[in-house]
Parts: C-alpha cells; sequence; structure tokens
C-alpha cells in the first residue's frame, strides 16, 4: 500500500500543485474584489464564503451567487476562476488516467492485491511457481482435494488463464518472477499455513534459484522441485531440497518394469494416479527390436533403462551434433518414412517417439503404422491440449511430462507413506505383484483407487483412539467393515501399516491395531468415508465390533450402563 501512495503522489505532484494554485487564486481574487451587501455598503467576502464559493464553483459551476449578488467585477473573476479551476481539473484526471494505464502502477496494484489475498489464506497452502500444463494441473489436483494454492509465472497470459479457471477454491496468482525474493515473500513463503514451494518453471535454473531462495529464508517449508538433467537433479540435492522429480528418469524407470514385472508396473500406475483416472489394463510390451526417435533428455534416459533390459534399440535422431547418440544412429526425424525403413521399422516390435514436439511424434507414428500395422507404439505428448488427437490416434502407451510429474509431487504431498510401500514392493517378485493387483482390482471398478493415509490418534480416529487405550485389541478386518452391514467389507485394500520404524506390507486381516499406528489404504471414495465414520463414531465402531446395534438416547444410555460396565467387548 505504500508503494501505491508513494507513485501516485510522486506522478500527481504537478497536478496536485496546479490545483492547488488555481484554487488558492481563486480565493485569494474574491477576498480582495469588493462587493456590497443587501442595503449598498461595501462589503468583503471572508476566507470561508470564498473557498466554499470556489469549492463547488470548480467542480459544479455553482448553485448561486452567495452570501448577497455579485457586483460585475465579482462576476468578472468568477468567469476566470470557471475556466482557471476547470482546466486544472482537466489536468489532474488527464494525469490520474495516465497513472491508472501506466504499466508500473498496474503491476503495483496487481502485487499489493495479491500480498492481500494471500494473506487472507486461511487454510493450509502451497506456493506454485510455474503455471504451465504442470502447473495447471498441479493446482487442478489440489484444490480439488482441499488443499489451498497461490501462483507465480512470469506470463501473464498464464495468469489470466488463472483467474478464468473453474476450480473449487479460489486461488491468487501474480504475473512474476517465481524466483524473486520479494515475489515469494508475497506469495505467502513466510505465511503460517504456508506448507511449503513447488517450483515447477520449464527452467530448470529458475528451479534452482526458487529452491536455493526457499531454503534460505524459510528452511522449515518444503521444497519440490522439477528437473530435466540428471545434473541439476544432484545440484538441488547438494542442499537439501526435500523432493526432486524428473519425469523422463521416471517414466523411463517405470517403462522399463513392464518388460520385467508388468503387474508391478500396473501397481506403480494404479496408487499413484491423478484423481478420477481411468483405470489402466494389463499390457505386456513385445519383445524384440525398438525404434527410439529423438536422443534428448528424454532418449537418452529410455535408452540406459531399456539397455538395463536388455532391450535392442536403434536411435533416429535429427540433430546428432547437439545429442551425440550412438554409433549406428539413423540420421533424419522419422517422420519420413525412409528414414524409419532405415532404421528397420518393418521388423520392429515396437517404437517410441521422443521427440520435444507433439506434431512430429503424431507423424513419426502415423507412418510407422502405416509400414507395420502390428507395431507397439509409445509416445512423448508435452502438452495437455493435443489430448483429443493423441486419443484419436490411441498408442498403446502416452508419457505425458506433467502428468507424471504431478502424479509424484501428489504422492509426497497428500500420501507421504507411498514412498515406503513402492520401496518395499518393488523387492517383491512378480507372483506378489499378482496378488496384489487381483486385490485391488476386486475393489475397484474403470477408475483407479484413490489412495489415502489414516492415523490412528485422537484427532483422526477418536473412537478408536480411545478404545486402544483401554487396552482392547482391535484387529485389522473389523474396522474395514461396511458400517451398515458389518459381515461386509469395505471396497478398500490396507497396503501398509507403519508403527514407528517397523513397517507391515498388506497386513493380515487378524493384524492388531496399536495406538500411534498409521495406515496406508486404497479403494473407492464411499469407502474412505464409511472408514473414516467408523474410527470416529463409538456407536459405529461399537457395532463393527459386537455386531449389535444399539440405539444411542440419553434414556437408554443410563439404562443399559450398568450391563455396558460388565460387558468387556462394549465400547463405553
Amino acid at each position: 500500500m505504500e508503494q501505491i501512495v508513494f507513485l501516485v503522489f510522486r506522478r500527481m505532484r504537478r497536478p496536485l500543485i496546479a490545483i492547488m494554485a488555481a484554487y488558492s487564486i481563486s480565493v485569494l481574487g474574491f477576498m480582495l474584489i469588493p462587493g456590497q451587501d443587501d442595503v449598498g455598503n461595501v462589503w468583503h467576502m471572508d476566507f470561508f464564503h470564498a473557498f466554499y464559493f470556489v469549492s463547488f464553483m470548480g467542480s459544479t459551476i455553482g448553485f448561486g451567487e452567495i452570501p448577497y449578488a455579485f457586483t460585475p467585477a465579482q462576476r468578472g473573476w468568477a468567469t476566470l476562476s470557471i475556466y482557471l479551476t476547470v482546466i486544472s481539473w482537466l489536468y489532474g484526471i488527464g494525469s490520474l488516467l495516465t497513472i491508472i494505464q501506466d504499466r508500473t502502477f498496474r503491476r503495483v496494484l496487481e502485487f499489493s492485491g495479491f500480498r492481500r489475498r494471500v494473506k487472507r489464506l486461511y487454510t493450509p497452502f502451497y506456493i506454485v511457481c510455474g503455471y504451465d500444463d504442470t502447473g495447471t494441473l498441479l493446482v487442478e489436483e489440489l484444490t480439488a482435494r482441499g488443499i489451498g494454492c497461490s501462483v507465480l509465472d512470469i506470463d501473464s497470459g498464464r495468469i489470466d488463464a488463472l483467474q478464468l479457471q473453474d476450480l473449487p477454491m479460489f486461488v491468487p496468482g501474480l504475473r512474476a518472477d517465481a524466483s524473486d525474493s520479494e515475489a515469494l515473500a508475497a506469495a505467502g513463503l513466510r505465511h503460517p499455513d504456508c506448507r511449503g514451494v513447488i517450483a515447477v518453471t520449464d527452467d530448470d535454473r529458475v528451479n534452482l534459484r526458487i529452491a536455493i531462495t526457499c531454503k534460505l529464508l524459510s528452511p522449515d517449508k518444503q521444497m519440490i522441485s522439477r528437473v530435466q538433467t540428471r545434473d541439476m537433479a544432484a545440484n538441488l540435492a547438494s542442499f537439501g531440497t526435500d523432493f526432486i522429480i524428473n519425469p523422463f528418469e521416471t517414466f523411463s524407470d517405470r517403462f522399463a518394469m513392464l518388460f520385467h514385472s508388468p503387474s508391478m508396473y500396473l501397481i506403480y500406475e494404479w496408487i499413484t494416479s491423478i484423481h478420477n483416472a481411468p483405470l489402466k489394463d494389463f499390457v505386456t510390451p513385445p519383445p524384440g527390436k525398438w525404434i527410439l526417435c529423438g536422443y534428448g533428455r528424454f532418449g537418452k534416459a529410455l535408452r540406459s533403462e531399456l539397455d538395463v533390459e536388455n532391450v535392442e534399440t536403434r536411435i533416429i535422431e535429427a540433430d546428432p551434433g547437439r545429442t551425440e547418440p550412438p554409433e549406428g544412429t539413423v540420421i533424419g526425424r522419422g517422420t519420413e518414412a525412409e528414414t524409419l525403413i532405415a532404421a528397420g521399422i518393418e521388423s520392429a516390435a515396437g517404437l517410441i517417439a521422443a521427440t520435444d514436439d507433439d506434431s512430429n511424434n503424431l507423424s513419426i507414428l502415423i507412418t510407422a503404422k502405416d509400414i507395420n500395422e502390428d507395431l507397439f507404439t509409445v509416445a512423448r505428448q508435452n502438452e495437455r491440449r493435443s489430448d483429443d488427437i493423441f486419443g484419436a490416434f490411441a498408442p498403446d502407451f502416452i508419457m505425458q511430462p506433467s502428468t507424471i510429474t504431478v502424479r509424484g509431487i501428489l504422492s509426497r504431498i497428500i500420501t507421504p507413506l507411498l514412498q515406503d510401500f513402492l520401496d518395499i514392493a518393488r523387492k517383491k517378485d512378480e507372483d506378489w505383484a499378482n496378488l496384489l493387483v487381483s486385490r485391488v482390482s476386486g475393489v475397484v471398478t474403470d477408475r483407479a483407487p484413490e489412495l489415502w493415509a489414516l492415523n490412528l490418534d485422537a484427532e483422526h480416529a477418536g473412537a478408536l483412539h480411545d478404545l486402544l487405550g483401554q487396552g482392547r485389541q482391535v484387529p485389522l478386518c473389523r474396522i474395514t467393515r461396511d458400517p451398515q452391514d458389518c459381515e461386509q467389507g469395505l471396497a478398500l485394500v490396507v497396503l501398509l501399516v507403519k508403527r514407528g520404524g517397523d513397517t507391515f506390507l498388506l497386513p493380515e486381516d487378524e493384524f492388531e491395531l496399536e495406538r500411534g499406528d498409521r495406515l496406508l489404504l486404497c479403494g473407492v471414495s464411499e469407502a474412505r468415508r464409511q472408514l473414516e465414520l467408523s474410527v470416529q463414531n463409538y456407536n459405529v465402531l461399537n457395532y463393527l465390533l459386537t455386531g449389535e446395534d444399539r440405539p444411542d438416547g440419553l434414556i437408554w444410555r443410563l439404562l443399559r450402563r450398568g450391563r455396558d460396565a460388565e460387558r468387556p467387548d462394549t465400547v463405553q
């Protein structure tokens, strides 16, 4: 606010002086020019009447001659004063309009308004730096889960798009350099409800500066960053960035998993999917030679992982001088049939269109399919606005950097236990993965399961927490029953239980719960709501443990208090 006042007064200094001078001269003239009262005596207007008359004359051309009729000299001076004050007002109003249209002033207004709106956020929120495809999807997913955001982006068009987006909660946005410390402070870096900063701009250097600024100014805040190279990831990790995600490395690692453990890949896909995503089917890539079009960051990460799986690859690259592909690379974009044929497309098992241009990737896929109809295709889709055309072609796999990045970030923010589960699950064999796939597929329909965590503490599981504190033994299978019918199980799977430093993967039905346990679950949304009701409501929990559905009125409680005290298996 101080900047706005300072800027206005600095720009309006001359107009205000002109208006004040015009009024001063006009008032002085009326005080000096003699007039006549109602009986003909000479009368001089005092300061109050002179200022009063000039005040309404300057803005409305007057309401009459007061307190007495004017003499010709006074009327002549009034005529000059009218032009003098009106011209000064026009000068002042014109200057004010110029200030309002000035870019600097508008930026100051936007900055001040943004800072005020951020101060009014009273729910936990994250600062999202960058509002491209990744930032847009991330804000959509966070707000859908009731987590607030403030957004910084250097592109005014993206901030305009944010204001037009239909989100479940208000999200303030500002056009600013996200690496600027003042902009981060305005976005809520020191706000008590700020949980962390997420840097997802399309420039790794900007993300690095954001991370450094966050760690120096507010080291207690969680710092999450997207990167595109291994070197930058190592740089970010060197000063304690909490979570770093490289979508190219992440997809390459998961895709390579398909060749030796397709069920484990399916588990990864299902439990890390974004909200309400379609449930992916079981897919196994064919053995044989694969053609990789594009040897940039994504192409190099893919080839490295495929080499580990002993998958033969042939590279097609348009700019070998920049990317330095291996020997035997076919020079070209891959959009021409001749280039694909030279790479052996006719006998290839699969093709990966991995360039940074969606049009080229689609052209590669269409041309390759015309030559080899049985080809297994993988496409890199760089922009979400290309969803319809990629969906129309329907490749076997689509790699979207923005979606992969958002999935990784959400898993870290919303369900921190997920990484523990994935680390342990990855060491299991394919038979174990098949069993988990069958269990999860038995509780979901055509949508990916919802993933959530449940802490057995007084805040999140009040009734169960109190019961465990009384020394009662509660098996896991009892709280995962339907609160309407205790003979039916809920549509969920308990993936993991964390107890202190111990981790229990896929616990058995008779697993005994304890206070402070942290559960990682997946299933349908309705099952989540029912489970949360069961662990919070004493009567529902009593029904699940005893099978008795008791009335809960005051009279019933008084009548049954004695009998309940004698029954150790009843929740008090």
